[in-house]
């Protein structure tokens, strides 16, 4: 489909692929509803783009990597892949920040900037959809099935914890905010996935993601508890942090 107010992705995509597979191509462009209407009669099909090789249909873009051997995304696969992708990005986005400050990457202060940005991170993506986080935390938080309104708050608690945490202020705050919320969170994913074996989504990245539930996510919440006692030592006195290279 090339319309004036529309240009088919997945048409762009089939073209793309195919010519880095070795496919000369031949792009037949349908630029009116009736054209396209008229094709899907004619094909039995329900969607554009369709491929065809040497005369044979092939089908659409999903269609068109399975024939080349390429993997396809089922949509309601689970994947961790979007933790993995979060994670990696605020690591990395600490040791530039403690790169910058220190002129080293691996700081004590490194690991410190990496929790606080991964909760800012998981708090904006919660806040995109408050309403769809909600719907997949009750499902499985202990406090939230008690009190739903702590499924609204959760997402701003987060994000309050992780900025001040960032910037290494209001201690006496970010620290029983973290300690709270993580231990409730650790509590609610071992029960759930541990104790009663519940095969559920986890709602850390949003409402709509299709992370499961399990070891990850209680490890989010562990180091969102060890990050706060480390900031309570830090704060009572003890030598537990430093700007310096470890």
């Amino acid at each position: 489909m090339m319309m004036s107010h529309h240009t088919c992705p997945y048409g762009l995509k089939a073209k793309d692929l195919l010519r880095r597979s070795g496919y000369e191509v031949e792009d037949h462009h349908l630029t009116t509803r009736e054209q396209v209407d008229a094709f899907k009669t004619e094909h039995g099909v329900a969607t554009t783009p369709q491929v065809f090789i040497g005369g044979e249909r092939v089908g659409g873009y999903d269609d068109l990597r399975r024939f080349l051997g390429k993997p396809v995304v089922e949509p309601k696969a689970t994947s961790y892949r979007p933790v993995v992708a979060l994670f990696a990005m605020t690591a990395l986005m600490a040791m530039a920040a403690s790169y910058g400050v220190t002129g080293s990457v691996l700081t004590l202060r490194a690991a410190e900037w990496f929790i606080g940005f991964s909760m800012a991170v998981l708090a904006l993506l919660k806040l995109q959809n408050i309403e769809s986080f909600s719907t997949m935390f009750l499902n499985y938080d202990l406090l939230a099935k008690r009190w739903v309104l702590y499924s609204y708050i959760y997402p701003f608690a987060e994000g309050l914890a992780g900025v001040l945490m960032v910037a290494g202020a209001l201690t006496w705050l970010s620290v029983p905010i973290a300690l709270f919320i993580g231990t409730v969170g650790a509590a609610s994913v071992f029960k759930a996935v541990y104790i009663d074996r519940r095969e559920l989504n986890c709602a850390c990245v949003s409402g709509s993601s299709n992370v499961p539930l399990g070891f990850i996510s209680l490890t989010e919440n562990l180091m969102m508890v060890a990050m706060a006692v480390w900031m309570a030592l830090a704060a009572s006195g003890l030598p537990v942090s430093t700007g310096h290279a470890m």
